[in-house]
C-alpha cells in the first residue's frame, strides 16, 4: 500500500485516482506534496497532475452518479480536510463497482462522511454570500476580503457575478492568498502582490471613494437605531451570526466617527 502525492489541486486529485487504478494499488493515505510525511513501510508515489486522465474519471464519475453527486464531491474538497480525498477515492471506487446508485447508501462510511462534510462547505458559502460587505474605491472598484474556514470562493462566484453584473468588484482570501476579479464581463483569479487592507479587512482611507467613510457611518448609525436593547437576545443573534463572521460586517465594527 502506498502514498499518493498530488498538488493539491482538483485536477490533480482525479488524476491521483486514475493513477491508483492504472497501477492497481490500494492507496493508504492521497495527501498534498507538502504534507508528505515520509513513513518506514509506505512508498510514495508522486502523481503528476494530467488534464486528460483527470478528465477521463470526470467523464467516467458522470456515467455512474448524477451531476449534483459530483458537485457535491468538488464541494466537499473544498473543505480542505486532510481525510476528503482518500474519501473522494473510496466513494469513485463505490460507483464504478457498483450497478445501482451510491448517493443515497449513507450506510456506506465515505458517503455519509462526504455527504456531511458537503453540507458543512455549503452552510459557509452560504454564510459568505450574506455577510461579505464591500467597500468602494476611488477607482470605482468594490473590494472586500474573506479568511472562511473552507476556501468557497471558487463556489460563490457565480452568486455575486449575477447581483453586482453592473459592478467591478474583487473579492481576496486573505487565508488563501487569491481572489475573484470581476471586470463587468468575466470573473478571473488573481493574485495580488501586496494585500492592501489591514487584518480587520479594512481599506486605506487614501484609496477609498471620497464618501464610502460616510456610507459606512450611515449603515452604522441605522444599525444602532434599529436596536433595541429591551429585545436583546445575545445566544439567538450568535446562532445566525457567529462571531467569527463579525469581522466582515460593517455594522460590528467600532463606530467611525
Amino acid at each position: 500500500m502506498s502514498v499518493f502525492s498530488y498538488d493539491g489541486t482538483f485536477e490533480g486529485l482525479l488524476t491521483a485516482i486514475f493513477e491508483i487504478y492504472e497501477r492497481q494499488e490500494e492507496p493508504v493515505a492521497i495527501v498534498r506534496y507538502a504534507d508528505v510525511q515520509p513513513g518506514l513501510f509506505s512508498p510514495i508515489i508522486e502523481v503528476i497532475t494530467d488534464l486528460v486522465k483527470a478528465e477521463r474519471v470526470w467523464v467516467g464519475l458522470g456515467k455512474k452518479v448524477s451531476h449534483a453527486a459530483r458537485t457535491h464531491l468538488y464541494k466537499a474538497f473544498l473543505a480542505e480536510q486532510p481525510r476528503v480525498p482518500l474519501l473522494i477515492y473510496q466513494y469513485a471506487r463505490l460507483a464504478f463497482a457498483s450497478t445501482q446508485s451510491i448517493e443515497e447508501n449513507f450506510a456506506t462510511d465515505c458517503v455519509r462522511e462526504l455527504a456531511q462534510i458537503n453540507k458543512q462547505v455549503f452552510r459557509e458559502s452560504h454564510r459568505m454570500e450574506a455577510f461579505i460587505r464591500f467597500q468602494k474605491t476611488a477607482d470605482d472598484l468594490f473590494y472586500a476580503t474573506i479568511a472562511p474556514d473552507f476556501n468557497v470562493l471558487p463556489i460563490i462566484s457565480g452568486h455575486f457575478e449575477k447581483r453586482y453584473a453592473d459592478q467591478r468588484w474583487l473579492i481576496y482570501d486573505t487565508k488563501r492568498h487569491f481572489g475573484l476579479y470581476y471586470d463587468l464581463e468575466k470573473v478571473a483569479q488573481i493574485c495580488l502582490d501586496e494585500e492592501v487592507a489591514d487584518r480587520s479587512g479594512r481599506l486605506p482611507a487614501n484609496i477609498l471613494e471620497h464618501q464610502e467613510t460616510l456610507y459606512q457611518q450611515l449603515w452604522q448609525t441605522y444599525f444602532h437605531h434599529i436596536n433595541i436593547p429591551e429585545r436583546k437576545n445575545r445566544k439567538l443573534h450568535l446562532r445566525h451570526i457567529p462571531l467569527r463572521y463579525w469581522k466582515y460586517l460593517t455594522e460590528k465594527q467600532p463606530r467611525l466617527s
